[in-house]
């Protein structure tokens, strides 16, 4: 039955997809024929989550390797699952609450709402997972894990799993052997969600900020003479100072100062080191008086110099808190706004100063109580609470005040005006002195998911101390018993765990793992995998809270290498453990990748995989970050509809150079599908000689130049391919098998092979007819792994095969299968006609005419080649005829070859004059181009700011243009010639 005419992949991929599942093709184990395995993770996309271009990215890679070594023979495994991604699907469901006009989570409780949040997971989650298929990914559904698996709010109708039970073993266990502990700590602060977030979930954006100035005065009315000096020594500025000059973005952190620092070495305050000065906010009967105290993070050259230090809401003043036992003040609520609880504003600030003056100790329960937030500001939004502040401050006249701008000089007015003129009010009234703000630029934290500006909060939370298990995770990198690649990510890898902070697990969410602590009414805890089991060690007289807390997603996720292999139960899928490769995006290289080093070895005393891939952001064909907003999106889905997903598939492996920048385009995405349509092509052809299948064929002992020559070219193939794949060099793959399908195949082969197929030679045609087959064979299964399904549907349409192509068994073969005399003559043979079609489409030779060739010294194996192939050559490079000569005459086009060379004489085939004149302009274009990149390349300042893959791609950009200005001149050389 004739083939049709081009392949409907829209048809075909829902159809091969279905066959596949239903024959158990993708199943741990499916297709084993040896002991040794394989084993790929899925990085569990959220519940939540759909396919984007990142998730296509990475998905072609891992099913590439997954298809490989499955059809080597390896008991595979790729094993798919959903993240529960806490506050992504808390937010989603109610966010769906809102919509529908249902009551809101706290006012339907928890285990209400846990049912909602169940029943929306049932209803809407995991529609990535169908997504998934259609990219063609090739993992064992039957197997897809999810990390709240077997969780005690989970419905009956949910999949088993023990997901959970692996999660709070692991709880427990780090609790016992002193691993994890409660404590506080300062941590990103979701005002909106009212819980702690990973460093992950928050978004830094440049926002339009303001830099305010104030004098904090000195206690007592005390003075110093401040001197200011420039780089060589000389004064700029000496005063008499009764205050210091701190500078802020955030002036309603204010109220929670512990002291103001400056540098050791900072000679401007040295007088002033170890006394006090009053915050100027607040009632003046009650205002706080703090130390000044010296401390490396203060800047001398930056500012004023002086920084107030406010360790409860700022990162760095939390470090330099600690340092110097500075008490931390909690000024905000968990909505953001400021205290309103506690004792009165003047009793609190008494305590304070007791404690800043040295005369009453305090502990961090004792200052977790305190509210310093003076009455007047008590309950108002943080944003509220600052322009109060600044407007309070400036008032009472503690501004740091600076000369009021010139006003602007009005035009020049006429004799008369200018006699009668009076002052304008505006410009009498103006103020000579103005307070110090400066409009500037600021990084501002938002929540990623709440879109709300991220709060430094103090509070108690459950950690895990990293630094007790972070030593083997850095060792297995650094003897190499795990290899990240790009090397790149090494450095990252090790500076984040070289310089690691307690991980803060805990949630204050509803959706997730509650954190299996029980609490007695005297603050003792009790830590075990059940209530009873706490009951039983409280005793049954004691009344136990459970902690409402729950566990970041990323600790649940970091158990993911052997949480979804059954364990802690004896499962047999725990042969799969430890894994292969993990790839993933470069972003979550600390986020989740480190955490799985770190567990793994925490748990189960072993790295979790040999080799970590990371890739960068997918962007646009411009290399710019897609976005709505740019309207550059790229969705997946779309172009698979469109162009089929093979194509997008060959389009992501092309890409994947290992630490390149990764761009994609629809036209590039268009061509690929054109490459798809080359190779049904190549099987119509087969198809439209009728050339019989035997069935499975062995490879033909050929006697054909010509098939000696494309079996030994599949066997360099074969090798190439598998030294990429190995070496994770997934673009290499790609590129090699495109130019061997669309090239060696079906540019040269096939036209190569009619006049043998069209000939009487009987011996000669059956022989051509079974490589031609056999050849065909081998790009299905070699291209297989990237393009899965046209090659399982042309496997299939070929001839009634003893299995599926997904299941075909690997060849081994190799460069062994070259024959040197073939070899040479027939890429001696391609080459001369490459050469020659080149020459005359760069002086523009009409594409029809048929044409002399010159040679001169063409020696013996030449000859040969060229007697053999004469044919050939003359029909495809539209050659009339050869002639040998001594030397070539005026403007022949040169083609060098092995053993000789070849002229191509342009005298009467084309119009010099206007071929020179079109030449030059070409190349006045191209100079403009190279004085660009020269320019960027010669300038130290690029090469050392841009990054290593933009400075490789101008390099290689300026060798290209180079190349083609050589070429452009030595053709406008040529003609001039011919005069």
């Amino acid at each position: 039955m004739p083939m049709e005419k081009t392949f409907n992949a829209a048809e075909a991929e829902a159809r091969l997809y279905k066959m596949w599942e239903e024959a158990g093709a993708f199943k741990a184990g499916a297709n084993a024929s040896r002991d040794e395995t394989f084993c790929i993770m899925l990085p569990p996309p959220n519940v939540t989550g759909h396919l984007h271009v990142g998730h296509a990215f990475n998905h072609t890679l891992m099913d590439i390797l997954t298809r490989w070594k499955r059809m080597q023979g390896f008991d595979t495994l790729w094993q798919p699952g959903l993240d529960h991604a806490g506050i992504a699907t808390q937010l989603m469901v109610e966010k769906d609450l809102a919509a529908t006009g249902q009551p809101k989570r706290v006012e339907m409780g928890r285990e209400a709402f846990l049912k909602k949040v169940w029943d929306w997971k049932g209803d809407k989650g995991g529609v990535i997972e169908q997504q998934a298929r259609r990219l063609g990914d090739s993992m064992d559904w039957s197997r897809s894990a999810f990390t709240m698996s077997g969780a005690d709010s989970a419905p009956a109708t949910e999949p088993a799993g023990n997901f959970h039970d692996a999660v709070i073993r692991v709880f427990v266990d780090m609790y016992n052997k002193g691993l994890i502990y409660r404590g506080k700590r300062l941590v990103n602060w979701d005002p909106h969600f009212e819980t702690a977030i990973s460093d992950l979930e928050v978004e830094n954006i440049e926002v339009d900020g303001h830099m305010w100035h104030f004098k904090y005065p000195l206690a007592g009315g005390e003075t110093y003479e401040y001197i200011e000096k420039d780089e060589d020594g000389n004064v700029t500025l000496r005063e008499v100072r009764d205050y210091i000059s701190i500078a802020t973005t955030r002036p309603e952190t204010m109220l929670g100062d512990g002291a103001v620092a400056v540098h050791k070495d900072d000679p401007r305050y040295a007088p002033i080191v170890g006394k006090l000065c009053e915050i100027p906010v607040g009632p003046k009967e009650h205002r706080r008086l703090i130390p000044i105290i010296t401390d490396p993070y203060p800047d001398p050259t930056f500012g004023s110099g002086a920084v107030k230090i406010t360790g409860a809401h700022d990162f760095n003043d939390y470090e330099v808190a600690k340092r110097g036992n500075i008490p931390m003040y909690a000024l905000m609520d968990t909505r953001g706004a400021m205290r309103a609880d506690g004792r009165p504003y003047a009793e609190e600030a008494a305590i304070a100063q007791a404690i800043a003056n040295g005369d009453q100790n305090f502990d961090e329960a004792m200052i977790a109580a305190m509210n310093l937030v003076p009455d007047a500001y008590r309950g108002l939004d943080r944003f509220e609470a600052r322009a109060r502040v600044v407007a309070d401050v400036t008032a009472e006249g503690l501004a740091v005040m600076v000369p009021a701008p010139a006003p602007t000089p009005a035009p020049e007015p006429g004799p008369e005006a200018a006699a009668n003129a009076e002052v304008p009010d505006q410009v009498r009234d103006a103020p000579t002195m103005i307070p110090l703000v400066e409009a500037k630029k600021i990084m501002q934290p938002f929540g990623d998911r709440s879109r709300v500006v991220i709060e430094p909060m103090l509070t108690d939370q459950w950690f895990v101390d990293t630094a007790k298990i972070v030593g083997p995770a850095l060792e297995a990198v650094k003897q190499g018993r795990t290899k990240i690649i790009p090397e790149s990510g090494e450095k990252v890898y090790y500076h984040w765990l070289e310089n690691i902070e307690p991980w803060c697990i805990s949630r204050q969410l509803w959706w997730g793992h509650q954190i299996p602590v029980w609490f007695a009414a005297d603050g003792s805890q009790y830590c075990a995998t059940t209530e009873a089991e706490a009951q039983a060690m409280a005793g049954p007289d004691t009344a136990l809270t459970r902690d409402p807390d729950v566990l970041d997603t990323w600790f649940s996720s970091g158990l993911w290498p052997f949480g979804t292999l059954g364990w802690p139960a004896d499962d047999p899928a725990m042969k799969y453990f430890p894994g292969d490769v993990l790839i993933t995006g470069q972003d979550i290289l600390f986020f989740w990748v480190a955490r799985m080093m770190m567990m793994s070895q925490a748990v189960m005393a072993q790295d979790p995989f040999h080799t970590i891939y990371l890739h960068q952001l997918v962007r646009d064909a411009k290399g710019e970050k897609m976005s709505k907003t740019k309207g550059n999106v790229i969705d997946p889905l779309d172009m698979i509809d469109q162009y089929g997903a093979d194509a997008l598939r060959f389009s992501n492996a092309q890409m994947a150079a290992i630490g390149g920048v990764l761009k994609i385009s629809e036209d590039r995405i268009k061509g690929y599908r054109n490459f798809g349509t080359k190779l049904w092509n190549a099987f119509s052809f087969a198809d439209h000689y009728t050339i019989p299948y035997p069935g499975d064929p062995t490879r033909p002992e050929a006697t054909l130049t010509l098939n000696k020559w494309i079996i030994g070219e599949t066997g360099k193939l074969r090798e190439t391919v598998d030294a990429a794949l190995h070496a994770y060099r997934f673009n290499d793959a790609a590129d090699a098998l495109y130019a061997f399908t669309w090239g060696k195949v079906c540019d040269w082969y096939l036209e190569f092979s009619k006049p043998i197929l069209q000939g009487e030679d009987a011996a000669a045609k059956l022989e051509t007819e079974q490589t031609l087959r056999w050849v065909l064979d081998q790009c299905l299964i070699l291209l297989h792994p990237i393009m899965p399904f046209i090659t399982e549907e042309l496997w299939g349409l070929a001839d009634t095969r003893a299995k599926m192509l997904c299941h075909a068994d690997w060849p081994s073969y190799g460069s062994a299968l070259v024959d040197t005399d073939a070899d040479r003559e027939m890429n001696w043979v391609i080459g001369l006609i490459d050469n020659t079609r080149s020459a005359r489409a760069q002086v523009h030779v009409p594409a029809g005419a048929q044409v002399p060739l010159l040679v001169t010294g063409l020696d013996a194996k030449g000859q040969s080649a060229w007697d053999n192939n004469a044919a050939l050559i003359q029909r495809l490079a539209r050659i009339d005829s050869l002639t040998h000569v001594d030397s070539f005459p005026k403007g022949c086009v040169t083609i060098p070859m092995d053993g000789g060379t070849f002229g191509l004489p342009l005298a009467g085939l084309i119009d010099v004059a206007a071929e020179i004149a079109r030449l030059e302009k070409t190349s006045q274009k191209l100079a403009k181009e190279l004085g660009g990149l020269r320019g960027r390349l010669n300038n130290p300042a690029f090469v050392a700011s841009a990054p290593d893959d933009v400075v490789e791609e101008a390099r290689a950009n300026l060798a290209l243009r180079e190349n083609e200005d050589t070429q452009i001149k030595a053709a406008i050389a040529r003609l001039q010639e011919l005069g």
